[in-house]
């Protein structure tokens, strides 16, 4: 079995530096570097794609100070990662609406992905302003504008990034054990992974050990 696409939901970012006694906003510097430690990681290994969950739609709900804090930190690391990439030939997609989002991080987020188009490594995928009901929805609405009947192959083939293959395995940090809308087409068949740890708490080492569960698990597909 090969672990070829392998999602993250980067969970406890707020809960790390509190338990540290840091400001909310070191949980989310933290977790940047964090996401970079992983990349590297993941990409002297099997891994074709890796998907990070850093900001849902839902999240906007959360204090007008940290969200601004996010949006202003997406803007500021995502160009410099973007060419970090493009040297190590990896790929960054962004998979999200572009509703809410400020016209300067907009056309960041566009910059960054053409900056690594003909990268050939591994993918690194960043759901953004992402809800996975919404992308369904999106994806559908999409179908119907082009005339196209609607079956699981023309909704899959408007998802946000089409070519970004099924999740192999989906794995949450913070102890909590939900999906929170993340990636919903894309995971109906994945393997899941609960880890107690914060995200800011990973390092490469758990991408070794998210391989060595994988390969323990006998996925079956329904058959």
């Amino acid at each position: 079995m090969t672990l070829k696409h392998l999602g993250i939901i980067a969970d406890g970012n707020r809960r790390w530096a509190k338990s540290n006694g840091l400001p909310t906003i070191e949980g989310h510097k933290k977790g940047l570097d964090v996401i970079e430690e992983l990349v590297a990681a993941a990409s002297k290994t099997e891994i074709k794609y890796i998907t990070f969950y850093v900001f849902s739609t839902e999240n906007w709900g959360r204090s007008a100070d940290e969200v601004s804090y996010i949006m202003k930190l997406a803007e500021t690391r995502i160009l410099k990662y973007a060419e970090k990439l493009a040297t190590q030939n990896a790929r960054m997609l962004i998979l999200g609406s572009k509703d809410h989002v400020g016209p300067k991080l907009a056309s960041a987020l566009d910059k960054a992905e053409n900056l690594t188009k003909g990268c050939t490594g591994i993918t690194v995928c960043f759901c953004f302003n992402y809800g996975g009901e919404q992308e369904i929805a999106d994806a559908a609405n999409l179908a119907l504008k082009n005339g196209e009947t609607i079956t699981p192959e023309t909704i899959r083939g408007h998802l946000y990034h089409p070519e970004v293959p099924d999740i192999d395995m989906v794995v949450r940090t913070s102890g909590e054990e939900r999906i929170s809308g993340f990636m919903l087409w894309r995971s109906s068949y994945a393997e899941f992974m609960f880890i107690k740890k914060y995200f800011p708490e990973m390092d490469g080492n758990d991408i070794t050990n998210i391989l060595a569960e994988f390969e323990s698990r006998n996925r079956r597909f329904g058959k």
